[in-house]
């Protein structure tokens, strides 16, 4: 049962709060209850739905647009490469993926210092995938009492044909959002293609199947196991809280003490009571089975759902609204919340650090690369004609999307003679060695060896060139 006694807010100490009834020693070895999640409707779940499709939407649409004839976002392991609309990413730029990591970090660090585990509740794919998988639920099995009692019935032919519909379009579903995100990573188009004809190549096919068990154990069975036991994200939130973070808060001074009443009753303060009917629809509705009442607590994912219940009720019994809502412990107080915080602003002042960061290492970067590998079987050899010569192989990439020629060069050493191509056509992410060699009369080598340098260039840009410092053994 619910302790109905008064809770005085001015005591709940300054982090996250977690209050629970104790346990004995083997209550948390005991098996995991269903969660039958209430639909709900209201402004935060209109909010979270219409963010969840429009992100969804970007989700199944990106792999399938083309730019400059090639798929728009295409992660090619295999080929080490990444194409990300007009960029090509290859191992050689992974500083820039890592850039873009710790942008993410540093994003989620600073809007969670603001609004909570606002990221779980309305963008994490667990989140959205989740809600999906109980509105199929919800449509074949029915409401939440609906669903519970058809659990509780023997098996019988209406159950079977609902059970059996609802597993198997979790799996349908699942098995398209498995191709779709394998189609970041190989041509979408004929891997839907391979895949539904047989002929898909054998890791494609493991890939798809292994992603279509995750996502149907996930969001089917596991659900909110991954909030509240695997995601390590939950653990470590409370670090960025602080008493100005905005979190979903029940106004335990308004609402207690609990306790049923008719809409007529408007003496209920007398009586005792708050606000709170203790309805425990906010409990029905949560999907992680908490009670927001008890304080704040890790399993909270901050979808607002327990607000638009709440504030359901309140409308209904003529209570004013923000019994359950987003607000501070500062404001539960009586005291303003501060926006402006070091904390926060220390967030920000890093990620616009490592924004900029990014663009600096994105501006400079060239859409070309050369690697230089010298002969290994032997650092030089004399010619018939009697001149020393080393051999080279040029590693050239076209880090651009579009052909290009480059013009191929070397200085640092008068009178060497170059034996090979000087330009070379390179197809948009194309790679290619070029061997050439360079000879020069033994007479022309002042020192056994020698500093040379060789520079590759945009033959219609010659301001975009790469250079890189080699050697030539001259043997004297």
């Amino acid at each position: 049962m619910v302790d109905k006694q008064k809770i005085d807010v001015k005591n709940i100490p300054t982090e996250v709060k977690i209050h629970r009834p104790p346990e004995s020693n083997n209550a948390k070895y005991a098996s995991r209850d269903r969660i039958y999640v209430r639909a709900v409707k209201g402004l935060h779940q209109s909010l979270r739905r219409n963010i969840g499709f429009v992100f969804m939407a970007l989700f199944f649409v990106l792999p399938w647009i083309q730019f400059n004839g090639h798929q728009a976002i295409l992660l090619d392991i295999f080929e080490q490469k990444f194409n990300i609309f007009g960029l090509t990413l290859w191992p050689q730029d992974f500083t820039l993926l890592a850039w873009i990591f710790m942008i993410a970090a540093y994003a989620l660090f600073f809007v969670t210092t603001f609004y909570g585990r606002v990221w779980c509740g309305y963008l994490c794919p667990q989140t959205v995938w989740t809600f999906i998988f109980m509105w199929f639920e919800e449509k074949i099995q029915g409401t939440r009492n609906q669903r519970m009692k058809l659990d509780q019935e023997p098996m019988s032919f209406n159950k079977f044909w609902r059970k059996a519909l609802t597993h198997f379009c979790w799996l349908a579903f699942a098995l398209l959002t498995a191709l779709i995100f394998v189609g970041y990573f190989t041509p979408i188009g004929p891997l839907f293609i391979d895949f539904f004809t047989w002929q898909a190549g054998f890791w494609s096919t493991l890939s798809v199947l292994f992603f279509a068990a995750c996502t149907y154990g996930n969001a089917g069975w596991m659900r909110e196991i991954m909030c509240t036991h695997i995601c390590p994200y939950a653990r470590f939130q409370s670090a960025m809280f602080d008493k100005d973070t905005y979190t979903v808060t029940y106004d335990a001074a308004r609402g207690e003490s609990r306790g049923p009443r008719s809409k007529k009753d408007l003496q209920y303060k007398e009586k005792g009571l708050g606000d709170c009917i203790d309805c425990n629809l906010c409990v029905h509705v949560c999907p992680t089975g908490i009670d927001i009442r008890n304080g704040l607590q890790y399993e909270c994912i901050n979808c607002g759902a327990c607000i638009d219940a709440c504030d359901d009720t309140m409308e209904k019994m003529g209570y004013p609204k923000g019994l359950i809502s987003y607000t501070t412990e500062h404001t539960l107080q009586g005291r303003p919340a501060k926006v402006f915080r070091p904390k926060l602003l220390g967030y920000f002042l890093v990620l616009l650090v490592v924004c900029g960061a990014f663009m600096v290492n994105l501006a400079i970067r060239k859409p070309l690369e050369l690697d230089i590998i010298r002969d290994r079987g032997a650092l030089y050899r004399e010619t018939p004609e009697g001149l020393i010569e080393n051999t080279y192989t040029l590693g050239i990439i076209n880090k651009s999307q579009q052909e290009k020629t480059f013009v191929l060069e070397v200085s640092g050493i008068e009178n060497l003679n170059w034996i090979g191509p000087t330009e070379v056509t390179l197809a948009g992410g194309e790679s290619r060695n070029v061997v050439v060699s360079l000879s020069l009369d033994p007479y022309e080598a002042r020192r056994p060896v020698l500093d040379l340098t060789f520079s590759i260039s945009h033959k219609d840009a010659p301001d975009v060139r790469v250079s890189q410092e080699n050697k030539f053994f001259a043997g004297r």
